[in-house]
């Protein structure tokens, strides 16, 4: 087969990637190999945007790049190189603040309703595309520019003269151009590149990866200049886009279900694909912020996302055969709302209010009558602690009701701490001579010879600091020969202050004896097992521990402990649904404790994340000044619910001032109180005179609560459901296909 010549090779690239570079190739969803100077990436491709209006780039490869210009003109920069820095012709940014009329999903009927504002106000009116939309086309009604943000302030009040009083006021940023000339260092020589040079970073080999600001990624790197200044991107296969996005968006550490990360994996391919294109004019698909999707490269890959991606390879969410939006929130807060509340614009019937709550929830019972009374130690319950220790085998379980509270003997303290030592698997250094009576002294030297901490009590003690412990302790109650051992106990916080036990040689009880055990057990290591409960089998529970799933069996003597805020207390029943994060104490393959760490009294399926309730106490002051940012409505004096959501989402809000009031509408209510979701009721505290002093906002969720709810999704795969029954629950009336 004749090779063509190399001149027509080269003009054919030039031409080629001038039209990838420039956006105007048509989305290819192939699956066949595409070559960039050898460098093969898999289609479908994506390009993302790592930066914008760069100045200083440093790019690195994990073993050598290749380095090309491309414009009109097509050279090889460089061969093999692991380092160069760009010093780039910055745009110098300033800003420019327009004001938001309203917005419509048809460009005719907004360019109407501009038409008849500009007759009645003497200003620039126009009609925008916000390509940015969670929601589709939508066209802005704008009126502009405005050089400061009190000027627009100013307007919306001669606005709401003439019956509009839902503007809102958009920063946008604008370029001027700086004269630096775009510079570019390889091994020490510096060249001086065009205003239209576009560059092409190019690994080695398929095994290399570049590096940018800190972080690996795999595929190639651009680097061209665009109104907005100089543009880094990144192009790569989408899945392989997409084995980052899936743990950046939803932790594999925090929420390991397999199946909701594959409903992720779905959900996020979705949204790429649809919307691809979305920053053509600066030469890139998405940026790599959660304003699109969080993309963090290669450092964030875990196996358990990736394999959720390579499971899904090509599935996508459809509606009527066309890709749907797939919009995701972190926490829904139990119900997630219609989008057209949120975002405005028409109804968008796959994106409606859907209660997270899931029809095949199991249900567990665990009881248990082994319940200790309370145990006071200087008037601290300790039975919780009583339980680890009698379930660690540390003490003997004991019913008899007063038993913590008589006085401990010698030589039950010295089996206790025998028992102690065996458990922290350490030898018994040294046999103390019997006392008669056990006290703080006593037990301190016991302790300190036992443990073979004579060398702490010697080198981790100043003489200074142990006459500063003991500087009101009475001479005649210590014994000279144990005064150390008792004072480096209470410097290690073993014992509590002599202010707290008082006279050393008082007697001690077995409560005491027993917490200074769990003490220092505890100055050791946790002795117990966490995870997360998963199921429960007639005698046996199934519990997961580091991703490995373990059935052990139940003691019949089981302490069942429920913890709320680090509060421990004994429970007779409890409904476990799935997924709840416990401690247990076992031995011999059997559960001795268990603790239920905040098991929330509800079905909601998201109820595992830390936003599933929240509360924010902020000044009215704070709130004011915030407020007054967007709408210019002076002293703050209250904010009034108008109308709430199927989900009672705050769908609009009075923001009543002594100059003005605002009605504010869907999710600007969030940025304009800064607060995590619009789920929310509002307190309020008074001052004498009757007004305002501070907010207190207690709400349910984080994020917009509008499509798949991520922990949620969890919650429903804890339960055994799978990524696409998840998926058609959030996404109403969809289909999943695979397109490549």
């Amino acid at each position: 087969m004749n090779s063509p010549p190399t001149k027509y090779i080269k003009y054919c690239i030039i031409i080629s990637l001038s039209l990838f570079i420039l956006g105007g190739a048509p989305i290819d969803l192939g699956t066949e190999k595409t070559f960039f100077h050898g460098y093969l990436i898999q289609k479908p491709i994506i390009r993302i945007g790592l930066g914008v209006n760069l100045s200083d780039i440093d790019i690195s490869s994990s073993s050598g790049m290749k380095i090309y210009e491309v414009n009109s003109g097509y050279r090889r920069m460089a061969d093999d190189v692991d380092e160069v820095r760009i010093k780039g012709r910055k745009e110098k940014l300033t800003e420019k603040f327009v004001i938001q009329i309203t917005q419509t999903r048809e460009k005719e009927e907004a360019e109407i309703i501009a038409q008849k504002l500009e007759t009645k106000i003497q200003n620039n009116v126009y009609v925008k595309e916000n390509a940015e939309s969670n929601i589709g086309d939508v066209f802005q009604v704008r009126v502009g520019d405005f050089i400061t943000r009190g000027d627009a302030l100013n307007f919306i009040k001669k606005l709401k003269q003439i019956g509009i009083s839902d503007a809102w006021i958009l920063r946008e940023e604008i370029t001027e151009d700086e004269s630096k000339p775009l510079w570019i260092l390889i091994r020490d020589e510096l060249m001086s590149l065009s205003d239209d040079a576009v560059l092409y970073f190019i690994p080695n080999s398929q095994e290399s990866f570049l590096s940018f600001n800190g972080r690996d990624y795999r595929g190639i790197f651009i680097l061209k200049s665009t109104l907005k200044g100089i543009v880094l991107v990144n192009i790569l296969n989408i899945e392989d886009y997409l084995k980052s996005v899936v743990p950046s968006e939803l932790s594999p550490y925090n929420f390991n279900e397999l199946e909701a990360h594959k409903a992720q994996a779905v959900a996020a391919r979705t949204y790429a694909i649809r919307n691809l294109g979305m920053n053509k004019e600066l030469g890139f698909d998405l940026d790599d912020s959660p304003k699109s999707q969080f993309y963090q490269g290669m450092s964030v890959e875990h196996p358990l996302s990736s394999r959720a991606v390579e499971l899904t390879k090509g599935k996508v969410a459809r509606y009527r055969g066309k890709l749907i939006n797939a919009l995701y929130t972190s926490t829904c807060g139990g119900m997630t709302e219609d989008a057209e509340n949120i975002f405005g614009g028409l109804s968008v019937p796959y994106l409606k209010s859907t209660e997270c709550t899931y029809e095949k929830q199991n249900e567990w019972q665990l009881k248990s009558n082994n319940i200790l009374s309370p145990i006071r130690v200087r008037g601290r319950n300790i039975n919780s602690e009583i339980a680890y220790l009698i379930s660690l085998r540390v003490i003997p379980p004991e019913t008899e009701p007063f038993f913590f509270e008589q006085e401990a003997s010698f030589d039950e303290a010295q089996n206790w701490i025998k028992n102690t030592l065996a458990l922290l698997k350490k030898k018994d250094a040294a046999s103390e001579p019997s006392a008669s009576l056990l006290n703080h002294t006593t037990l301190a030297s016991l302790i300190v010879n036992a443990f073979d901490w004579n060398d702490r009590v010697e080198n981790l003690m100043l003489e200074s600091e142990r006459d500063f412990i003991m500087r009101d302790m009475n001479k005649e109650d210590l014994e000279s020969n144990r005064e150390k051992d008792l004072a480096y106990l209470i410097q290690a916080g073993i014992f509590p202050t002599p202010e707290d036990f008082g006279n050393p040689k008082n007697p001690l009880t077995r409560g005491e004896l027993a917490f200074y055990l769990m003490r220092i057990i505890y100055s050791y290591r946790e002795l117990s097992h966490h995870g997360t409960f998963k199921r429960i089998s007639k005698e046996t529970i199934e519990l997961e521990e580091k991703r490995e799933k373990r059935q052990l069996v139940l003691s019949p003597e089981l302490f069942l402990l429920r913890n709320n805020e680090d509060f421990s207390s004994f429970a007779s029943q409890v409904t476990l649904l799935g997924g709840e994060y416990v401690k247990w104490i076992e031995s011999e393959g059997k559960v001795h404790l268990l603790e239920i760490i905040y098991p929330p009294q509800t079905n909601i399926l998201d109820r595992s994340s830390p936003y599933h309730r929240w509360q924010l106490r902020v000044s009215r002051e704070a709130l004011e000044r915030r407020v007054n940012q967007f709408y210019p409505i002076g002293k703050l004096i209250d904010i009034i619910p108008q109308r709430r959501g199927e989900s009672k989402r705050l769908l609009e809000i009075l923001l009543v001032g002594e100059e003005d009031q605002a009605i504010v509408k869907g999710f600007r209510i969030r940025k304009v109180l800064g607060l995590r979701e619009i789920l929310f009721v509002t307190d309020r505290e008074y001052d004498r005179e009757g007004s305002v002093t501070h907010f207190t906002f207690w709400g349910r969720g984080f994020g917009h609560g509008v499509g798949l709810c991520q922990v949620g999704a969890v919650g429903m795969a804890q339960t055994g459901a799978d990524y696409e029954e998840i998926l058609k629950k959030y996404y109403r009336g969809i289909k999943l296909r695979k397109i490549y």
